[in-house]
């Protein structure tokens, strides 16, 4: 007999919450050294975050239903 283990929509968030915001640290940097502007860098860093976040909620979400690779 085997059993899905499933993680919570709470914890798919939180993790992707974390996730983005070493992203978000990461792209400033890389903002901010492609462009010298520290402000245009954060501004490039918070779009991509936020479009990153969702995506990878999304992303986490999908492959919680797909049962390939499982073992109890």
């Amino acid at each position: 007999m085997s059993k899905n283990i499933h993680q919570s929509k709470t914890r798919a968030l939180i993790k992707a919450v974390l996730w983005t915001l070493l992203g978000l640290l990461v792209m400033v940097v890389v903002g901010y050294v492609m462009t010298g502007s520290l402000e245009t860098g954060g501004k490039m860093a918070l779009i991509n975050s936020g479009i990153g976040m969702v995506t990878y909620f999304l992303y986490e979400r999908i492959w919680d239903k797909i049962t390939w690779g499982r073992h109890v």
